[in-house]
């Protein structure tokens, strides 16, 4: 490119060789060696890269919806562990405030005994409503996914096979998830499980 001196105080570049002009076509010799595109392989190519773009966008919008499906299911199974553990940490207590009760049956003027009662009551009427499930399994058929055999008894006539005879620790279930199996005693006819 040159300066063209003949314009005065507005220099302005002019090509070395003939300029194309609007509506030129690629082989006219006024063009020299600038490649035009015909307008229908234009309009083609761009018709493929808006194709390709929305492609684009819908693949990305789904990864994105899937990334934010993932992360509230990862959030509501870290909620639910982190509940299960507060959970297991509270089994003994309640097996504490079962024994309490269980002692202080007999003894009906005792207001502190009367209070630990509504205590045990109040505190699992709310585990319950956040998921926790009892198990107490005496005389329901022995499931090995459910209880934990500690002892066996022989079976009767009165007494059924694989039935539990006794339960000697409640099991409990949090949100379907078992968190402690039920140590049970079960009749077995063959004197083992």
């Amino acid at each position: 490119m040159i300066e063209n001196k003949d314009v005065g105080e507005n220099p302005e570049l002019v090509a070395d060789g003939p300029v194309a002009e609007v509506g030129d076509v690629a082989g006219n010799p006024r063009t020299g060696n600038l490649p035009l595109e015909i307008p229908v392989e234009a309009i083609r190519r761009l018709e493929d890269e808006l194709a390709e773009l929305r492609d684009r966008q819908l693949r990305l919008a789904a990864e994105y919806d899937n990334f934010r499906k993932r992360a509230a299911r990862e959030r509501d199974e870290l909620t639910a562990r982190s509940q299960a553990a507060l959970v297991v940490r509270l089994l003994d207590v309640l097996d504490d405030l079962d024994r309490v009760v269980a002692g202080g049956a007999g003894q009906a003027g005792d207001v502190v005994q009367q209070a630990l009662v509504l205590i045990d009551r109040k505190l699992r009427k709310e585990l319950e409503a956040s998921g926790l499930e009892r198990l107490d399994p005496a005389g329901q058929p022995f499931d090995p996914t459910l209880h934990e055999a500690v002892a066996v008894l022989p079976a009767g006539d009165d007494r059924p096979d694989h039935v539990v005879a006794a339960t000697f620790q409640v099991g409990y279930r949090f949100k379907g998830t078992l968190i402690r199996p039920a140590r049970v005693q079960v009749y077995s006819a063959e004197g083992h499980l």
